[in-house]
């Protein structure tokens, strides 16, 4: 195979086949006009390796096709229309198996930080509240020390796979690329305690990621009939014990996490479409939409129950998690000026963001061979910086006096959730960046995207916002935890949104709380190049349909000026794995090349007959 690949370079340049023993004593510099098109992918080779998790392993191709064979055609010619109706029943009741356990596990995600969090916050403003702030520091730190600690130890020792999104390797898999262990009974358990952990902890990254790779386990578990070890051998389970089955379970498990991560049933099945699926047919869609409307139904049916108060602290919130739709939405000739510089502003810095976090994910590689030690230094080090940056940049912003109009229950709040967070203010003033950082990520998300806030945030506390989350984002993606990009460059492409909407105050009709939507937008098409499947998805958090036309202007220039630098962040990964991924189109120098010339190697391709 390399050789083949050595070829196929030397076509694309218009040059002999070269010669290892050449080429190293050829000058390097002198090869620079010679560089193929199309960079080798080392791992193209008769055992091609990828880093799974944190080690390297040897990885393999799945067949997703249906070998028309005539063995085949006669297991389904023996089978009764009883087994028939059994083998498609038996689908549909994995789609909603799929869906119920997802949604389940989702809940339960959120139930256990929204109260995790939401108590140790409720200490920490009770101890500034006494005005023994290093008694909060410490608190706080602690308790964040030990959540990462128990993240961080349960992926190193245990379920090294667990670590990180988990969507690059998901992709992969869909794409027809066996990545070892990805999809075990101890995979999904370590991924669920981890995401509480470090999501509870403060960390700044989401549960969004490794939702859909707890869909994703799930459905690979249900396909199999459980874990290698303790298999159920029932015979109807054999339907499903080949590439293509499995595949399809994965694609509606990833789907139905998109789907309890953002609550967002459409986005769901369209992520899956857009971004992670290759083999897709009307059946499939079929069933990956049956699941996220159980997935629907679960979370629905879980917080009505909640209301009440059976669940501590979570509940609160409704299915919208980020609802704008209490102000309407007006456009003027002179607004598309601010919503097309968020778009560009969006690719400039999502591909920014990429390259950086590129860098980032090299070193962190290499302090990551060194052991299991260092990377829990590495995690451990990042929840104190974390910890220290959270609870002492809030001392910096100054009180901010409330609004006449709100001198009430709402402002100044010292509950856990809610604008306009009194920190160490007296009566009657809040501190802004407490708002932002003095709480989870989901109410940080809620508090800047909120409306009808015009004079609310400062913009030096926005920038300190926006400096903060940009330095979190690229040191704590990489970590030995559970993680998600989508929540921290949701935070990060906010700060920068409703700081040009206060720039073009006095210009626009359009309300702050929907500029940082619109640049939370921008950021995540000019980082991740989605398009259809975060329209919907952003439709669909924020319930308000108004913002469609925007949006989509805002997500097509972003992705647009994001493609002119560099790739996608998921294709960055790949690389940095070594993950191969077989792209829809091929290069157009390969439109040159024939079969003849590819086979025209040595040693010479092994065939065999058709009879042997």
């Amino acid at each position: 195979m390399e050789d083949i690949y050595r070829l196929v370079e030397a076509e694309a340049t218009n040059t002999e086949t070269p010669n290892v023993e050449d080429e190293e004593e050829q000058d390097p510099e002198s090869n620079d006009l010679h560089q193929p098109l199309l960079k080798r992918n080392r791992t193209l080779s008769s055992s091609p390796l990828a880093i799974v998790g944190a080690k390297v392993s040897h990885i393999e191709s799945f067949d997703y096709e249906i070998n028309e064979n005539d063995l085949f055609k006669q297991d389904w010619r023996s089978r009764s229309k009883v087994q028939v109706l059994q083998y498609i029943f038996l689908k549909w009741l994995f789609a909603f198996l799929v869906g119920l356990l997802t949604g389940v596990i989702a809940t339960l995600i959120n139930l256990a930080v929204e109260n995790i969090a939401g108590y140790k916050l409720l200490a920490v403003v009770r101890y500034i509240e006494e005005e023994r702030y290093l008694m909060g520091f410490i608190y706080m730190a602690a308790a964040n020390f030990l959540l990462t600690l128990v993240a961080a130890v349960l992926c190193v020792c245990f379920a090294p796979t667990a670590a990180g999104p988990g969507i690059p390797e998901i992709k992969a898999y869909l794409n027809g690329v066996d990545t070892p262990h990805m999809f075990g009974a101890t995979t999904l358990i370590v991924k669920i305690i981890g995401s509480i952990g470090a999501v509870s902890a403060g960390l700044d990254l989401g549960k969004e990621g490794p939702l859909v790779h707890i869909g994703s386990c799930i459905a690979s578990l249900l396909g199999q009939g459980g874990p290698d070890n303790y298999r159920i051998k029932w015979r109807w389970l054999r339907y499903f014990n080949n590439d293509r089955d499995r595949r399809d379970l994965i694609t509606c498990g990833s789907s139905s996490g998109v789907c309890a991560a953002f609550r967002a049933p459409v986005g769901g099945v369209l992520f899956a479409l857009e971004e992670v699926a290759t083999w897709w047919r009307s059946a499939l869609l079929w069933r990956t939409f049956f699941s996220t409307a159980v997935v629907v139904v679960v979370l629905r049916a879980a917080m009505e129950y909640c209301k009440s108060g059976n669940c501590g602290l979570f509940g609160k919130g409704g299915l919208i998690m980020f609802d704008v739709s209490g102000v309407s939405v007006r456009y003027h000739a002179v607004d598309i000026i601010p919503v097309a510089v968020i778009g560009v502003l969006g690719g400039l810095l999502g591909s920014l963001y990429n390259y950086l976090l590129h860098k980032v994910l090299k070193v962190y590689n290499v302090i990551n061979e060194k052991g299991r030690l260092h990377k829990l230094l590495l995690s451990l080090s990042v929840s104190i910086f974390t910890s220290v940056c959270l609870y002492g940049l809030p001392f910096l912003a100054k009180c901010r006096p409330c609004d006449p109009s709100l001198l009430d229950s709402s402002c100044p709040t010292n509950t856990r959730a809610g604008n306009f967070k009194q920190f160490n203010c007296p009566n009657g003033y809040y501190n802004d960046l407490a708002t932002l950082l003095l709480t989870t990520n989901d109410d940080a998300v809620r508090n800047i995207f909120s409306i009808n806030t015009a004079s609310e945030y400062n913009i030096l506390s926005l920038i300190i916002f926006f400096a903060l989350y940009c330095i979190l984002g690229l040191i704590t993606f990489g970590i030995a935890v559970p993680s998600g990009l989508f929540l921290p460059i949701i935070l990060m492409g906010s700060a920068y949104g409703r700081m040009l909407g206060i720039a073009m105050g006095p210009y626009t009709n359009i309300d702050q709380g929907l500029y940082a939507v619109l640049g939370a937008a921008s950021l995540m098409a000019g980082s991740m190049r989605m398009t259809v499947s975060l329209c919907v998805i952003f439709l669909e958090l924020t319930n308000n349909l108004l913002l469609l036309p925007i949006t989509m202007i805002v997500l097509l220039i972003a992705k647009t000026v994001g493609d002119c630098f560099n790739p996608s962040i998921y294709e960055i990964i790949f690389e940095l794995k070594g993950l191969p991924f077989l792209e829809a189109h091929p290069e157009p120098w390969m439109r040159n090349i024939t079969v003849g010339e590819l086979a025209d190697v040595k040693p010479a391709v092994v065939t065999l007959n058709g009879v042997e």
